[in-house]
């Protein structure tokens, strides 16, 4: 199947011309963008894909203690992840003596999913 094509003489453009117009512009704003990237990126990582997972499907707060025996890393490191996933407002906590509890924030995930369906 032979497609016939009709050369044109490249022309010089102006400084600053765009050689097309955008097909589509963003639908959202680069404020939205830049909340919805940040939750994202702390998602990218597995192992906080896995804690979002397990305080997600848990009924209530998830003790400290009870995580780490699910992961096989050292406590300092499930704290860093779970300190990543508090920074980007994915989980929050409270402390009751020595231990933390966490919990996934009921709205944190709700506008990253409402924009990937």
């Amino acid at each position: 199947m032979a497609v016939d094509l009709e050369l044109m003489p490249k022309k010089k453009r102006a400084a600053g011309e765009r050689c097309c117009e955008p097909v589509v512009y963003p639908d959202v704003e680069r404020a939205h963008a830049a909340r919805m990237a940040e939750v994202a990126k702390a998602l990218g990582d597995p192992i906080r894909l896995q804690l979002v997972d397990v305080l997600r499907r848990h009924a209530g707060e998830v003790c400290v203690c009870e995580l780490v025996p699910l992961f096989d890393i050292s406590q300092s490191t499930l704290s860093h992840h779970l300190s990543k996933l508090r920074a980007a407002g994915i989980v929050d906590s409270e402390r009751r003596g020595l231990w933390a509890y966490y919990y996934v924030c009921p709205d944190a995930l709700k506008e990253l999913s409402a924009w990937l369906s």
